[in-house]
């Protein structure tokens, strides 16, 4: 008989020395993963909690992502609640999945799936990256446009070319609001590079989960893009991640959990939080063979860089 999967939350990790960023967490997200087994019996964890586990492990800030219509609502409302204002940053866009839905777009992508439209995809494609800019104008804790950029997983050629104009307008946004950049790139490293090189690119530009191999991780650090690194890091298939890890200066090195998806090994398959990230900044040191401490400075320090002060 096989072994009991565990649905619950991944333990606790050892505090970390020095407090780092989440830099990428969608905290509206996580109940829509949790079932009666992931929460053994006890209450759904609200904000608060999240930020006090975290804290309590050394992951002191956040950055809380907004990156459909819905989200972008409640992620403006959150950061204007100064009962969370001082640990938490925030980012808005449209993701590139829901640029392709508000562009209209109806096709099956390579991953097989039908499209689902909402209530919201009604608004145009022009209309909802408006939003964008409206938000990012008016709170000063929106830090950064994302997370955008392509992805070519979901989508195919018609849904490729919504996703390419989607990303340009977040770029120019970006870099007329001084933001920050967080990029979404999955089966899209040349076209998302191809953007980038032919924009400009922002200032501060964020691969967030980044998915790409070591040359991608040589030519992000040539131009001074940060590569943040989320849970994917620790399986054991993927040796890309870690040798681009090794790659990029430690200048430009993040981390994020991307929760609620993407915990770390051996959690795969759990619901993830903001304070795992503690899991995965032990394993990315274990791989640098840094000492902890260092790499957590250096994190930190570099989140700051991109985000400003919280």
């Amino acid at each position: 008989m096989g072994r009991k999967r565990e649905r619950g939350f991944p333990p606790d990790p050892e505090a970390l020395p020095v407090a780092v960023v989440d830099n990428h967490t969608h905290l509206d997200a996580i109940e829509d993963v949790l079932d009666e087994r992931a929460l053994d019996g006890g209450p759904v964890p609200t904000v608060a909690d999240h930020l006090e586990r975290a804290a309590a492990v050394g992951v002191d800030r956040l950055v809380q992502v907004g990156c459909e219509l819905p989200s972008i609502a409640w992620t403006d409302a959150l950061l204007r609640d100064p009962e969370h204002g001082s640990r938490l940053l925030g980012a808005v866009a449209i993701h590139p999945n829901e640029a392709v839905l508000h562009a209209g777009v109806r096709e099956v992508g390579p991953d097989g799936l039908e499209p689902s439209p909402r209530p919201h995809h009604a608004t145009s494609l022009d209309d909802a990256v408006a939003r964008v800019a409206e938000v990012a104008r008016a709170n000063p804790r929106v830090r950064a446009v994302g997370e955008t950029g392509m992805d070519l997983f979901r989508t195919g050629p018609q849904g490729e070319v919504a996703q390419r104009e989607s990303f340009r307008a977040h770029v120019a946004l970006a870099k007329e609001l001084g933001l920050a950049l967080q990029i979404h790139d999955r089966d899209a490293h040349e076209q998302v590079v191809e953007v980038l090189l032919a924009d400009g690119a922002p200032d501060r530009t964020v691969f967030h989960c980044y998915s790409g191999d070591e040359q991608m991780a040589a030519l992000a650090a040539e131009h001074g893009w940060y590569l943040s690194f989320a849970g994917p890091v620790t399986y054991p298939r993927n040796d890309h991640l870690r040798e681009a890890l090794r790659t990029v200066p430690l200048e430009l090195v993040l981390v994020e959990t991307d929760a609620p998806y993407l915990p770390p090994h051996p959690y795969r398959g759990r619901p993830n939080a903001p304070y795992v990230a503690g899991h995965t900044v032990r394993a990315m040191a274990e791989v640098l063979d840094r000492p902890l401490g260092e790499l957590c400075r250096a994190v930190s320090e570099n989140s700051e860089r991109v985000y400003g002060s919280w």
